[in-house]
């Protein structure tokens, strides 16, 4: 009898948690859409290596590594091979096409706050941010707006449920947030630090990964355009 009570207890223990839980994450869960999507860009050949990305929501959740590797960049072009004899791209500012790659951050309420670490190897620098999302762009991101999308040629109610994060040498971390089919607005910039344990959290003996043959022979003929981000 002791044994099944224990048992029962733990059931019914479980179940109650169960449903604390339940009831909390649908408090916690205030969007008018799934997800947020937290997404990355470099200016063309200012390559970087995001080491890990993580957020923190308005009901302070963490979400590690809600965003790594390589972001979105123009130049050089994907598997593009080789010095080319003209280079395309331009770094200088930052592109009027706002747009990264990411992933969405499921299960979390609005940001509050993104915490980056990168690899800028154009530099080549490791840098931190601490990025707080300011309330009004959080406001932006709960707007619906009427917007005509051109891959279906339809019009629909949109939102800003992209968090664009650019990352430019020099440690800059300038936000947007933008929707599929809806402008870019500007939300915040971020004057980033040196990482002091260095690239990989100080396990690579201070080496970073190498630029691609393109971007590296970019730089040393033009230089990094340092104050135009």
């Amino acid at each position: 009898m002791l044994k099944q009570s224990i048992v029962l207890r733990t059931a019914v223990a479980g179940f109650l948690l169960m449903l604390l839980t339940g009831c909390a994450l649908g408090k916690r869960h205030s969007l008018p859409y799934d997800a947020w999507t937290l997404s990355f860009f470099a200016p063309h050949y200012m390559e970087v290596w995001i080491e890990t990305a993580d957020a923190v929501d308005i009901n302070d959740y963490l979400y590690r590594h809600a965003g790594s590797g390589i972001p979105a960049m123009g130049y050089p072009r994907a598997f593009s091979k080789g010095i080319p004899t003209e280079f395309k791209g331009n770094p200088k500012g930052w592109r009027k096409d706002v747009g990264g790659k990411g992933k969405r951050v499921l299960g979390a309420d609005l940001p509050r706050l993104v915490y980056v670490r990168w690899q800028s190897m154009a530099e080549p620098q490791t840098y931190e941010a601490y990025i707080e999302i300011p309330e009004s762009a959080r406001a932006i991101m709960l707007k619906g707006e009427r917007a005509y999308c051109g891959a279906d040629g339809k019009w629909i109610t949109d939102y800003r449920k992209l968090l664009v994060v650019g990352l430019a040498p020099g440690g800059i971390a300038k936000v947007w947030v933008a929707g599929p089919c809806l402008h870019a607005i500007e939300v915040t910039r971020v004057q980033g630090t040196i990482n002091p344990e260095g690239p990989y959290g100080g396990h690579s003996g201070g080496k970073h990964r190498p630029l691609t043959e393109e971007s590296k022979a970019y730089i040393d003929k033009f230089g990094i355009p340092y104050g135009s981000w």
